[in-house]
């Protein structure tokens, strides 16, 4: 059963069966969310490929599919070709705790069998004229947990679509875009400080060090992102159908990076009965 969120003219719609994604965003009249898939996508990945899902226990990819923590070793099942991304909530079903005309607020928990430390999640979407802000809150069960939390969006290109992200250094990545632990420095195609056109950049990259807003500009809109301290990685994603603009509280692969001594990953590690939580609030 889908939720609808309304707000003067701006509208949001929310699966909660389908891990809460936003299968909608209505903002200034236009559609500015892929609402489906594109077509030729493989069925395997169609999932990841359209609106607005979120990232939690983890963000991005895992080198090798595990997770290393303390003397024991985790591997989590593929789920995007040979490899496993961005967590294990985006095919949980939702409990929906509340919901009203501009306001829902739901929750999920993950059993050992899934995440091996248990945790349950908080997320509440707040629309209003011209703004939504959604939070995502985790708490760790019996056991100290590594965390990791974002939102993947995939917004509409329309017209000559400009982007802002200020931010002057990009990660290293792998042959499977899995962080190396070192930072680059953004060069012509991945500047984006100055707002360019997306044009035909195709981005698929980390950003470190990210100072929010970043700004989207369609041709009748101008939409700011921004995400709450301490995140600062955002990773942009620019194929032809779409964009991806994520903000996130740490670097893909965090668990491992951060156990190998890399310093600035963003991993939060979450004692048992405490949170943590990242807000990201869109404005047009």
């Amino acid at each position: 059963m889908s939720i609808e969120l309304t707000a003067g003219q701006d509208r949001v719609s929310i699966d909660p069966e389908d891990g809460a994604r936003l299968t909608s965003l209505v903002a200034g009249g236009a559609e500015r969310l892929l609402t489906a898939p594109p077509e030729g996508a493989a069925p395997e990945l169609v999932d990841f490929l359209w609106g607005c899902y979120l990232m939690v226990p983890w963000v991005g990819r895992l080198k090798d599919n595990e997770i290393r923590w303390g003397d024991e070793t985790h591997i989590f099942p593929a789920n995007f070709g040979s490899q496993s991304i961005h967590g294990l909530v985006r095919d949980e079903a939702w409990e929906v705790d509340s919901s009203g005309d501009s306001t829902a607020s739901m929750s999920c928990t993950l059993g050992n069998d899934r995440w091996p430390w248990g945790g349950s999640f908080r997320y509440e979407i707040d629309l209003a004229p011209g703004s939504l802000t959604l939070v995502l809150q985790g708490e760790a069960a019996d056991h100290s947990m590594p965390l990791s939390m974002g939102w993947h969006p995939w917004f509409r290109r329309l017209g000559d679509t400009a982007l802002k992200v200020d931010s002057d250094q990009v990660l290293e990545l792998d042959d499977d875009l899995i962080p190396t632990g070192n930072r680059r420095p953004v060069d012509d195609v991945t500047d984006l400080r100055t707002g360019p056109a997306l044009g035909e950049r195709l981005l698929d990259h980390v950003y470190v060090s990210s100072r929010p807003p970043a700004v989207i500009t369609w041709p009748d809109l101008t939409m700011a992102i921004e995400w709450s301290a301490p995140a600062d990685t955002l990773v942009i994603h620019t194929p032809p159908a779409g964009f991806c603009v994520e903000p996130q509280t740490a670097w893909p692969n965090a668990p491992a990076l951060a156990q190998a001594g890399i310093e600035g990953t963003g991993l939060v590690v979450v004692e048992p009965g405490k949170t943590a939580a990242l807000t990201t609030t869109w404005t047009w």
